[in-house]
């Protein structure tokens, strides 16, 4: 039986809610912290599956565009109790830290006065500690030799010439063409080790979906200037590009959001700082833009129908990836491409540290101490992205109410 052929499920839909909304409620600190979360929980303690097997789906859920962790997750409850259960554990992992962060939008309007404000401005400092921590990281991991260094400031610089979606797609293509000329010695992983309870017709169904949505909801949104399908459309396509890390939905979201204007900057950047204090997948900040979005459908229907939006892509090309992945990741051209769009992705993320991310947060030698204590707290420290949310929204207050006093 090869991994195209579907096995029948091993759990039940309940086992599979459960162990992730215990997932969703403790999982702080990143994707990468997530999947060791998941690593202690499904394969040490309730022997889902074996090491092995886990580190293969891990492999190919970083290789795929969306968010790593939820992607895992996804996969791991569709194995143990099939479509039923893919959905139980996106759903559970999801749920926390997305409500949490849309009451966060329905009393955003309550942060006035310095004490408020100086809320606020912590949070952008925040985003600026961990947008650098991310680039950091990801830099020393995908970018560690001369080639893929230069592919990711060839990205950054198409970037910020081209501002905009525009540049961020160019980037990412000229990135993958780049790669498979100057990353074609990369080693070729080993084979997959588990099988799902899909078959690759239900694959290529799935993929066949992923490129009509994609396709098709700027024409229907064209056609017909519903702001839901304007959403629709916006996350979808952020969902789609986002390679290398949950981080770089940050810019994609960006040009989405708060260039049409939809969405303060200001808004913007606090709410996806509040997104560092939750459990959880960073996705979730889409229901705080959903929520707090001004064109309706916001609140609790813009949340929704942003969040499936923003996440619906990454599990589509999961579903149509799975049954085909052992003849896919051997071929180095299609290593070699992903080399060199992850190594773009780099530079997309580096050009937004500087704009949005550093010119609205840091306005003054304060809030470059801040940042500089925030971003040494997270990388060196090791210290929890909530306590450093604590922390910085602590200073930032302090720094607002000196002048007044």
């Amino acid at each position: 039986m090869d991994a195209g052929t579907a096995v029948q499920p091993e759990g039940s839909v309940g086992e599979v809610f459960g162990a992730f909304l215990k997932l969703g409620l403790t999982s702080f600190g990143g994707p990468i912290a997530h999947l060791g979360y998941f690593r202690d929980e499904l394969v040490t303690r309730r022997r889902w599956l074996d090491d092995q097997a886990y580190a293969d789906l891990v492999a190919l859920c970083q290789f795929l565009p969306g968010p790593a962790s939820s992607e895992v997750g996804f996969a791991l409850g569709l194995k143990r109790a099939g479509l039923p259960g893919a959905l139980a554990a996106w759903t559970a992992f999801t749920l926390p830290s997305a409500i949490l962060l849309v009451l966060f939008a329905y009393g955003a309007s309550l942060f006035q006065g310095p004490t408020g404000e100086g809320i606020i401005h912590g949070l952008k400092l925040v985003a600026v500690a961990v947008v650098a921590q991310a680039v950091w990281g990801m830099a020393q991991k995908l970018c560690p030799d001369k080639q893929r260094a230069g592919i990711a400031v060839a990205g950054a610089l198409i970037a910020i010439v081209l501002a905009g979606s525009l540049g961020q797609i160019v980037a990412i293509v000229f990135g993958a063409l780049l790669g498979l000329v100057l990353c074609r010695n990369l080693d070729v992983p080993s084979p997959l080790h588990t099988r799902f309870p899909i078959g690759r017709r239900f694959g290529a169904a799935a993929l066949l979906l992923f490129f009509l949505l994609l396709i098709g909801l700027p024409l229907l949104n064209q056609a017909f200037g519903n702001q839901a399908l304007a959403y629709l459309d916006a996350f979808y396509r952020s969902g789609a590009l986002v390679f290398g890390g949950g981080h770089v939905v940050l810019p994609l979201l960006e040009e989405a959001v708060v260039q049409p204007g939809w969405i303060s900057e200001t808004s913007f950047l606090a709410g996806y700082g509040a997104a560092q204090a939750v459990p959880g997948p960073l996705f979730t900040f889409a229901a705080y833009l959903g929520a707090a979005m001004g064109p309706e459908p916001n609140g609790v229907l813009g949340a929704a129908l942003c969040l499936i939006a923003l996440f619906l892509p990454g599990m589509l090309l999961l579903l149509g990836t799975l049954p085909f992945w052992d003849a896919l990741r051997t071929r180095p051209k299609m290593q070699a491409a992903m080399a060199g769009t992850n190594a773009a992705v780099v530079g997309i993320l580096a050009a937004a540290l500087y704009s949005p991310v550093w010119t609205s947060a840091i306005l003054s030698p304060y809030d470059f101490a801040l940042a500089l204590i925030a971003f040494v707290l997270l990388t060196v420290w090791k210290t929890p992205p909530w306590m450093v949310v604590v922390l910085m929204m602590a200073g930032a207050v302090i720094f607002a109410l000196i002048p007044a006093s």
